[in-house]
């Protein structure tokens, strides 16, 4: 019997229509639940081929125990090692090299220095940095949030030196990025499920949190919403992530990706409303099978992104070169 499991925290309508919609589906020999965890030992088994991660991004136990999972054929969902290292920074160099527009961003150095650190610990960072360039390049007014943050942790809107300043001041030892604000003409978040199942959804992030899927949105441009989806598939196939959502601030006709490290998504019904949740609960379900389906026990089931991938064989082609001259 292959088995699907689910782990999850506080969020209670995705998990059990999940699996719920999973077993309904009746395929033989495959079954799905809500993740039970009794003990961990090192480098045995869970018990299930697929496991969508949904919280261990808070409980650092949790990642431990896929990570150990994995490594004994577990396909995690999405991929707790390159989740673990992922950050937005990197999110947005990938992007310019997968041809999918982004933002003008720098990172920064924390204001603090980080604990167990001291003034010698980065002395190879030049003081002051060039702030004229740094401010030239993004332009105000910016954002201003944290590398690997999320849920808008953080973040500040600053409209000059001032203001960036005062709120550098507050960030203590975080590591900040300070990005370009796109004011927008349309905003939309897309749900990409397996790297290829797309739900572009109209998003208005000015408004309360229950209020901001916009219901009954008619798209104007069929070629806009073509190319936003194929920019959501060349990211997320790229990243390696097979959960995710991916945010578009459409300026001048050209979607650019704000937000698209997002491996836990929000999917709760009373907030991205009906019809996304129905869409959502059916695609995770379908991919959860297709990945039962696939599942080659003991060994690696897990999705690494292509440009790592590439980037990693190409290095190892022209090492190898490198030797044989």
């Amino acid at each position: 019997m292959k088995k699907i499991g689910i782990l999850f925290g506080q969020e209670n309508t995705f998990p059990k229509a999940f699996v719920d919609r999973v077993n309904s589906k009746n395929e033989k020999g495959i079954s799905a639940e809500l993740v039970k965890i009794g003990k961990v030992m090192q480098a045995e088994p869970q018990g299930y081929d697929v496991i969508i991660d949904r919280i261990s991004q808070d409980i650092p136990f949790y990642r431990a125990m896929l990570k150990n999972a994995a490594i004994t054929g577990t396909a995690v969902i999405n991929n707790p090692f390159w989740w673990s290292a992922d950050d937005k920074f990197f999110n947005n160099a990938l992007a310019v090299k997968v041809g999918v527009a982004v933002p003008k961003t720098v990172i920064l150095p924390s204001n603090q220095h980080p604990p167990d650190t001291n003034e010698f610990s980065m002395r190879n960072l030049e003081y002051p940095l060039d702030w004229e360039s740094i401010f030239n390049y993004v332009g105000f007014p910016a954002f201003f949030k944290p590398f690997a943050g999320g849920g808008w942790k953080n973040v500040y809107k600053v409209h000059n030196k001032e203001e960036f300043f005062n709120a550098y001041n507050e960030t203590g030892t975080l590591v900040m990025m300070l990005q370009e604000a796109i004011e927008f003409d349309e905003y939309f978040r897309c749900y990409c499920i397996d790297r290829k199942d797309v739900k572009i959804m109209a998003y208005d992030p000015k408004q309360p949190h229950h209020l901001r899927y916009v219901q009954n949105y008619v798209p104007k441009d069929k070629n806009l919403m073509k190319r936003i989806e194929e920019d959501v598939i060349k990211l997320n196939n790229a990243l390696g992530y097979d959960f995710n959502t991916v945010e578009f601030a459409v300026r001048d006709g050209i979607p650019i990706a704000i937000d698209f490290c997002n491996p836990a998504p929000d999917a709760d019904v009373h907030s991205v409303g009906e019809e996304n949740f129905e869409w959502v609960v059916e695609a995770a379900a379908n991919m959860a099978i297709r990945k039962a389906k696939n599942h080659n026990p003991g060994e690696n089931n897990l999705t690494w992104g292509d440009f790592i991938t590439s980037f990693a064989n190409n290095k190892t082609v022209k090492s190898n070169k490198a030797k044989n001259k």
